[in-house]
Order: structure tokens, then sequence, then C-alpha cells
């Protein structure tokens, strides 16, 4: 009796205990955002009223894509933080939004209206094949009367022309139908309209001395969340300022809208561990990498990828790996379906080992849905020396180059560009920080005052044979004319060929005192050219062969056009 009134006594004791303990449950909104290339911090406040004793407090609508080991909580006043806990919540989703939902059900009320009509019409398919396959009224030693066989016939018709009717009615409604649901889900492919997974939920126990109010702070790193830089030059005329508009495109995707918060970018690394650094061998040589094609190379991933952070949370999180594993094939063909929406298309970027940071002053409002928003950063006017490029070969234009120093100060990162000239977008450039140049060439597009020509001076073109070899002389003429009010600099180029075998020969014979790299075979004219004044440069050179083998010496480039 007495070990029984004990185990009471013990089980009131755990009761009151419990009854002790306050649980608070919150929802605070998204109110700061630290957000990286690649990753986010997101910042969240709420006071919270505390009794005397212990006190759970859970955080609901976090992100399912945060980052466990990142989450950090601090509390105002005195108290206690007891232990940090989180994981995800299936019972209570993140909501989609509005129109999301409402093309969902859309969708869903038509697969039904699908999945009806098939049912409908393989009933009506299987009385035709019945009708079919019972079409002898008679026997073969018996035969039936005439007005039984018309009767039958009467049937058989009646009855073949209602199915068929059915038939076309089913297949018209289902093209229909299916010509709506097309049109959906290319709407919920635009909207990024995929299901929403879980939440995710962090538990903060903290024991308070009295009764008292707090400031409870929550901090964590999510992932498919970023930036990238996007730029406008804007220029009205030679020999004036640039006007460089420095703005970035913020994406998210975590599954939670942030709602007029307060951001700052960053170019650093928030994935960095704490260890002691190390210094590494610098080594010096030519040719190390080739910055063109890594300025082109737009399918590389960062190593700091979305997918990377993702499966880092992922192996952190036992409920997650239970969820993945023991999902049923409903919700894996609706995951199927969903690695089909929009992502976000990652690329790798070289930038300056000291990171930078961006106050914006506005607040902005990025919903969760993968697409890009504009944000603007900071404007530099910025003095600039001009000069001009032209490859007539190529392209028979005129580049205009804005030559800016001190760049390295203005904290850049690689990125695309929208060039504006005289108030006129005249196309996109590529501000390249990969130069250990102290000057910066911006292209800001084609100068249509400045007329470059290239034309193959016939006259001069000669064929000859000498003995078993074919010697060809090819001459042409480059023209630059100059209609602007103001004298100008330009580097023209162009080129002769490099043999590769000992059979060919190549001899320059003009060259207009360009400079020759023997190497590549390139040639560089820099002419000063004043206002309405013409500069004419000659290019002269001869192929020797032998005659009895063919030679392509110009180049040809891949065109499509139809065929008749």
């Amino acid at each position: 009796m007495n070990k029984f009134n004990g185990l009471i006594t013990l089980i009131c004791l755990c009761n009151l205990g419990r009854a002790q303990e306050q649980t608070i449950q919150i929802t605070p909104d998204v109110q700061s955002a630290v957000v990286y290339l690649d990753g986010a911090e997101l910042y969240q406040n709420k006071p919270v009223s505390l009794n005397a004793g212990r006190t759970q407090i859970t955080f609901n609508g976090i992100s399912s894509k945060v980052i466990s080991k990142s989450i950090q909580v601090t509390a105002s006043g005195d108290v206690n933080i007891l232990s940090v806990t989180d994981k995800l919540n299936f019972i209570d989703p993140v909501e989609n939004s509005p129109k999301t939902k409402m093309v969902r059900d859309s969708i869903k009320l038509l697969n039904d209206n699908v999945l009806l009509l098939g049912s409908d019409r393989e009933a009506y398919e299987t009385e035709k094949e019945m009708l079919l396959k019972n079409q002898s009224i008679g026997g073969q030693d018996k035969g039936v009367s005439i007005a039984e066989l018309k009767l039958a016939a009467d049937f058989y018709r009646a009855r073949f022309k209602e199915i068929n009717s059915e038939l076309y009615r089913i297949d018209k409604k289902m093209t229909a139908y299916n010509e709506s649901l097309v049109k959906l889900n290319q709407e919920l492919y635009e909207i990024n309209g995929s299901p929403k997974g879980p939440t995710a939920e962090i538990k903060v126990l903290v024991s308070s001395a009295t009764k008292q109010t707090i400031s409870l702070d929550l901090k964590y790193l999510v992932s498919d969340a970023g930036w990238a830089p996007s730029y406008d030059i804007v220029t009205e005329d030679v020999n004036k300022p640039i006007t460089l508009k420095y703005r970035a495109k913020v994406y998210n995707n975590t599954d939670v809208d942030w709602k007029n918060i307060k951001i700052k970018l960053s170019t650093g690394d928030p994935t960095k561990n704490a260890s002691k650094p190390e210094l590494e061998e610098w080594f010096l040589n030519f040719n190390t990498m080739d910055y063109d094609n890594a300025n082109n190379d737009k399918s590389k991933v960062s190593s700091l990828s979305n997918q990377n952070l993702i499966n880092s949370f992922k192996g952190q999180n036992e409920y997650q790996q239970y969820y993945e594993s023991n999902k049923p094939a409903q919700a894996q063909a609706a995951q199927k379906q969903d690695m089909q929406q929009p992502g976000v298309e990652m690329e790798e970027v070289e930038i300056s080992d000291l990171s930078a940071e961006f106050d914006i002053k506005t607040e902005y409002t990025i919903p969760s849905d993968a697409k890009p928003y504009i944000i603007d950063v900071t404007v530099y006017n910025l003095p600039a020396a001009y000069k001009y490029f032209s490859i007539p070969k190529t392209d028979r234009s005129a580049f205009m180059l804005a030559r800016i120093t001190g760049w390295e100060e203005l904290e850049l990162v690689a990125g695309p560009a929208n060039v504006y000239l005289g108030g006129t977008y005249v196309g996109q450039s590529y501000i390249n920080t990969k130069s250990t140049n102290d000057t910066l060439d911006l292209s800001v597009g084609r100068d249509n005052k400045i007329m470059v020509s290239r034309t193959q001076l016939k006259d001069f073109n000669t064929e000859r044979v000498i003995g078993n070899n074919k010697k060809t002389t090819y001459s042409y003429e480059i023209v630059v004319k100059n209609n602007r009010k103001s004298a100008i600099t330009i580097d023209v180029e162009d080129q002769i060929p490099v043999s590769q075998s000992s059979d060919i020969t190549v001899e320059t014979l003009e060259l207009s005192k360009g400079e020759l790299n023997p190497l590549t075979g390139k040639i560089k004219w820099t002419l000063t050219i004043e206002p309405g004044d013409v500069k004419k440069l000659l290019l002269s050179f001869a192929v020797k062969y032998p005659r009895n083998k063919a030679l392509q010496v110009k180049k040809y480039r891949r065109a499509v056009h139809a065929k008749f």
C-alpha cells in the first residue's frame, strides 16, 4: 500500500511540474535579411511575457530550408536559455498563395472530369464491342423472319448511332479539358506554384526567476535564396561622365514570403567555418585560366549552391530522412512534377576575398516564388576616358569603350550590364572584374557616327603558278571616318593567317605600320582621327602552297535559310 501511495505521489509531482511549465506558440514575420550570393540569414523578433519558472516557446512558420546548425537565439532580461531544438512540421504545411490555390483546385477539378469521361468512354467501348460480337441473331440451321431481321437491324443501327454520338461528345469534351489543363499548368509553371512542403518549428526552452516580458531574437540561415548583380551603364555622350547604377536581382524560394523587410546584401560566405585559416602557396603563371571561357560558362554551379545547402540540411534532420524514404507514391509523383517547376540556375563567379556589404535603405517585399526582384543598391558617377575599338573583318562597327580607373574601390561583382547611350538602349555588355589592371574597360555599345569599312581590292589580288606551287595574293583596304565633332582614338584589329604546315608559306606584303603578333597573326593599329577626317589602312599578304592541294584561306560562318 505504501508503494502504491508513493507512485501516486510521484505522478502528481510530475504533473505539477508540467503544469508549472508554460507553453507559448508564436509566429513572427521575417523582419530583416542579410542576403548572400547563395543563401540568406533571416532575423525575427517577438516580445514574450513569461511567468516565473520554465517556459517552452515555439517559433512556428519557419522555412523548412533552415540550416539547423546556424540557429541563434538571444533574449533580453534576466532569463536562461536552456535548449534550442528544431524539427519539421508536416501537420501545418506552408499555405499556398490564393492564386496558386485557385489554379491547383481548377487543375484537380479538370483531372477529375477527365477521369469520369474516361470511365464513360470505356463503358461505351465495351458495349460496342459486345454488340459486335453478338450480331448473329439466328442460327446456322435456322434463319429468322424478315420482320425479326428488320427489328434487329433497326436496334443495332440506332444503338451504334447513339454510342458513336456519345463517344464523339466525350472525345470533344476531353479535348477541351486537356487544352484547359495545358494552359493551367503553364500558368502554374509561371507563378512557380509547386505544392508547398512542411514548415519547420524552433523550440526554445527558457527559465525565468520572475514574471517579466522579454524580447526574443532569432537568427538562422536558409538555402534557396540569394542575389546576383545587375548594372545600368548610362552616358549622354563622349567625354561626359558615366553613371553606373548598381542593382541587384534578389530571389526567394524558401516557401516563406518576406514582407516589407530591411535587406542587406553581402558578398560574404555564410558557411565559412571558425577554424584558424592557413596560407597556401601563391603561384603566378601565364594562361593559368581561360577567363573568357569562364565568363561565358553559365552552366557551372557554385560549391555553395542551393542543392548543397539543402542536402546539408537534410543530412542533419532525421525527420526529413524519414519523410524522404517513406513518402507515398502520390507524394513521389508530385515531387517529380515539382522538379519541372522553374528553379534558379546558378553560375560561378570570382569575387574579392574581402566581402562587401550594402545596406538597402528602402524596405522590400520578396515573395517566395523563385523570381528575381530588382533592388536599387547604389549609384556611381564615374569620370571616364573614352576610346574606340573595331574589328571590321567580323563586325563593321566601332565600339565605344569607357575606361574607368580606381574601380577596385567600387565593390563590383562580375555581371551583365544594360547600356544606354544618349537616352537610348544600345544593348547589353558584361562587367568583368577579374582583371589585374587598374583600368576597367566598359563597352558602351556601337557608335554609328564612326564609319568603318573593309573592302577587298580585286585589282591587287593575284594568283600565279610557280613550279609546283601556287601563290595567291590578298589585299584589303580598311577605311575609318570620324563623323563626330571631336577627335577620337580607335584601336583597329585585323589578322593574317598563320601556317601550321611546312608546305604553306605566309608572306606579309603591307601592314600600314600595324603591329603584328607573329604567333597569332593579329594586327593592331592605334589611330587618332580628327573631326571629319578619314584614315585608310592597307593590308596585303600572300600565301604559297602546293598546287595539287586544296587550301581554304577564307573563313566561312554557318547560317540557316529556308529549303525549297
